[in-house]
C-alpha cells in the first residue's frame, strides 16, 4: 500500500493551555502535510477544534508548584488511567507529548514498553531543574523538538537525539512590521495585567496587581489599565477582584487575542509564563512577577539552577526586564518600577529594543511545519512537499 494512502492514528497530550495552542498548530500542519491522520489525547479547545479526540480535558490536570499538586492527584491519578488504557487498547502509530512533563514522562513510559514512538514538542525545563531526568527522557523519548537554541546542546550533551526547531510564538505574530513600525499606542498611558492563566495563578497575582494599579492611579492621573483574560478563565472569575475598585481606577477586563491586548499598552505587568515570551516578541517592556506556596518557593530555590525565571532572560542571557519573585512581588514594587518605565521614555525605549534583538535569537516562523515534518518520519509516511532529515 502507498504509505500516503495508510491511515495512521497518533495520540497527543498537551497538559498546559500554551500547549494546547501550540498542538493545535502541530495537527493542522500534519494534516495539511499527510490528510489521513487520525488525533485523539489530552488537550482543550484549542486542540478539540483543530479536530483532536480529546479524552481527558487538560483543564483538570494542569496545576502549578511542587505542594499545589497534592490537591489534584485523584484527578491526575484519573487521567493517567484513562490515557494509559486507550493507548494500550488502540496502539497509536505515534506518541507526541507537549511539556507537562511530570504526567508525560510516565506516559512515555508505557508508550516505550509497548512498542510506540515518542515525540516529545517542547522541552520541560530539566536544565533549570531536575536535571537528572534527562536519563529518563533518554530512555523514553525517539525525538526532542526543543524550542529554545540553547536546549539543543543540552540535549547533544547526553546524547538525546534532538532538533531546534524554533519558537512556536513566531508562527502566531500577527503583524510582522512590529519591529520597524510599533502599533500606535492608545493616547492614555496603559497598563496591561496579565495574572496567568489558571485560577490558582491569578487568586495569587491579580489582587497585588490591582493594589499597584490604586497607587499608580494617584501617581498618573490618566492612566488605564487592561486585564487580560485567559483562554478558559471565566469573567464571573475575574469580575470580584476587579469590580470593587472600578470606581477608583479605569480598569477593562478583555478576553480578545493577546496580541489585541498588546496593542493597546505600553508596558505590561505578567505572571511567568509563555506569556512574558509574547510580550517580548510584541517588543513590550514589562514587569515579571509570580508567588507560589511559600513551601514551593523554597522547595523551588533549592533545585532551580538559572539565574532567571523570566524565559526572554533567559533566552537573552541578561535581565532585559525586571524580575519580582514571591515577597519582593509587592504593590510598591510593581508602583516604582511601572511609574519609572511610564515616565523615562529612554528606558523605556532601550528594552523595547533589546527584546526585539533578543527575539531573533528564537529562530524564524515555521516550527510546526518542522516538527510535523520529523512526526510524519517518525510515523514513516512521505510528505512531497519537504525532506525532512532528523540529525
Amino acid at each position: 500500500m502507498n504509505d500516503t494512502a495508510s491511515l495512521k492514528c497518533v495520540m497527543i497530550i498537551a497538559g498546559e493551555a500554551s500547549g494546547d495552542l501550540h498542538g493545535a498548530n502541530l495537527v493542522r500542519s500534519m494534516r495539511r502535510k499527510h490528510p489521513n491522520l487520525i488525533f485523539f489525547g489530552i488537550g482543550g479547545n484549542a486542540l478539540r477544534k483543530a479536530g483532536v479526540r480529546i479524552l481527558v480535558d487538560s483543564s483538570t490536570l494542569s496545576v502549578v508548584g511542587i505542594t499545589e499538586v497534592f490537591a489534584k492527584i485523584p484527578q491526575i491519578l484519573k487521567g493517567f488511567s484513562a490515557t494509559t488504557r486507550m493507548m494500550t487498547l488502540l496502539r497509536p502509530d505515534l506518541l507526541i507529548l507537549i511539556d507537562f512533563p511530570d504526567f508525560n514522562l510516565r506516559v512515555a513510559k508505557t508508550a516505550k514498553r509497548i512498542g510506540i514512538p515518542v515525540l516529545y514538542y517542547i522541552s520541560p525545563q530539566i536544565w533549570a531543574w531536575r536535571s537528572g531526568r534527562v536519563r529518563t527522557i533518554a530512555r523514553r523519548v525517539d525525538h526532542m523538538a526543543v524550542i529554545l537554541p540553547f536546549e539543543a546542546g543540552f540535549y547533544h550533551q547526553h546524547h538525546v537525539p534532538v532538533t531546534f526547531v524554533g519558537h512556536p510564538l513566531l508562527d502566531i505574530e500577527t503583524d510582522p512590521s512590529r519591529d520597524a513600525i510599533p502599533p500606535e499606542a492608545p493616547r492614555n498611558p496603559t497598563i496591561a495585567f496579565l495574572p496567568g492563566s489558571r485560577e490558582g495563578e491569578i487568586h495569587r497575582h491579580l489582587p497585588i496587581m490591582i493594589q499597584s494599579a490604586v497607587r499608580l492611579q494617584k501617581m498618573v492621573p490618566d492612566i488605564r489599565f487592561v486585564v487580560s483574560q485567559a483562554p478558559g478563565i471565566r469573567r464571573e472569575f475575574l469580575d470580584p477582584i476587579c469590580r470593587p475598585i472600578s470606581d477608583q481606577i479605569s480598569i477593562e477586563i478583555d478576553d480578545r487575542d493577546i496580541g489585541d491586548v498588546f496593542d493597546r499598552c505600553h508596558m505590561v505587568v505578567a505572571a511567568s509564563g509563555t506569556v512574558t515570551l509574547q510580550a517580548a516578541i510584541h517588543g513590550k517592556p514589562m514587569i515579571i512577577i509570580y508567588r507560589v506556596s511559600p513551601l514551593s518557593y523554597w522547595l523551588g530555590r533549592a533545585l532551580i539552577q538559572v539565574k532567571h525565571i523570566g524565559l526572554i532572560n533567559l533566552v537573552a542571557g541578561e535581565s532585559i526586564v525586571p524580575e519580582l519573585i514571591q515577597q519582593n512581588a509587592s504593590p510598591e514594587a510593581i508602583t516604582d518600577i511601572s511609574y519609572r518605565l511610564l515616565t523615562h521614555p529612554e528606558e523605556h525605549d532601550a528594552i523595547r529594543q533589546k527584546l526585539l534583538k533578543a527575539k531573533t535569537i528564537l529562530g524564524g516562523p515555521g516550527a510546526s511545519g518542522r516538527v510535523a515534518d520529523i512526526a510524519l518520519q517518525l510515523l514513516n509516511v512521505h510528505d512531497e512537499t519537504a525532506n525532512p532529515h532528523i540529525p
